[in-house]
């Protein structure tokens, strides 16, 4: 399929309610308000194409750029170019939901992660964080080493309240995965979140949310579902 042709399904896809909802959220124009699920048949057809995932992205259309994240092939891209797509991620959806969900199904993907954790970078860190996110609830605990997880909880306890807004998120849902989904740590996890407690997450022009992990991690405990695993990363 050609890149214009993707172009005008998506455009033809576009709801004006969805648009301002993720305006409302951070993406800015151009862009057309695409549901996810709706871009689904598009990307049965393409499956994987990193080419057109790469013009895609680089377009700056939301839509555009998110559907490239769902047709890109993570094991093509390079550091380089999970840099380049990070310069492009001008909000949490695109860094976290887009970039960090590719990078997670890359060989590279703990060694980029952990350059973008220590970045200093709001949205590098965000990023960082939320791809251990898909990483744990995806792979085998066996993947991961235990110590370094273990050091990451601390560097959450000692410093999410003083993160930047975002990365404040995407450190508690790391709590939450560690805690659900890797069960080595499940018990360092629960009583790590129980330590930090409520985290007030400020937003622009909206009331602030305030986030606890813990009480999250006990509601899994309670249906049973810790260990839990995601067959697939991306939709």
């Amino acid at each position: 399929m050609e890149f214009e042709t993707v172009m005008l399904e998506l455009e033809s896809l576009g709801k004006e309610r969805t648009k301002k909802m993720y305006i409302s959220n951070g993406a800015h124009e151009p862009l057309f308000g695409v549901a996810t699920g709706a871009m689904k048949p598009i990307a049965k057809k393409i499956k994987i194409n990193q080419p057109l995932a790469e013009e895609l992205y680089a377009t700056g259309n939301y839509d555009a750029m998110y559907f490239a994240g769902i047709i890109a092939d993570p094991k093509a891209m390079t550091e380089s170019d999970f840099e380049r797509w990070m310069d492009g991620a001008y909000f949490y959806m695109l860094s976290d939901y887009v970039v960090a969900v590719t990078l997670s199904e890359s060989a590279i993907a703990q060694e980029v992660a952990d350059k973008w954790i220590a970045s200093g970078d709001e949205l590098r860190m965000s990023a960082g964080w939320s791809c251990y996110c898909w990483l744990l609830g995806n792979r085998q605990d066996s993947e991961f080493s235990e110590s370094k997880i273990s050091n990451m909880l601390d560097c959450v306890k000692n410093t999410i309240h003083n993160s930047p807004e975002r990365t404040k998120s995407a450190m508690n849902n790391f709590l939450y995965t560690v805690g659900t989904s890797y069960l080595p740590l499940h018990e360092k996890a629960a009583l790590t979140a129980k330590e930090v407690g409520i985290v007030e997450m400020k937003r622009d022009n909206k009331k602030s949310s305030f986030l606890n992990a813990y009480e999250n991690i006990e509601k899994q405990k309670e249906k049973g579902k810790l260990g839990f695993k995601r067959k697939y990363v991306r939709c």
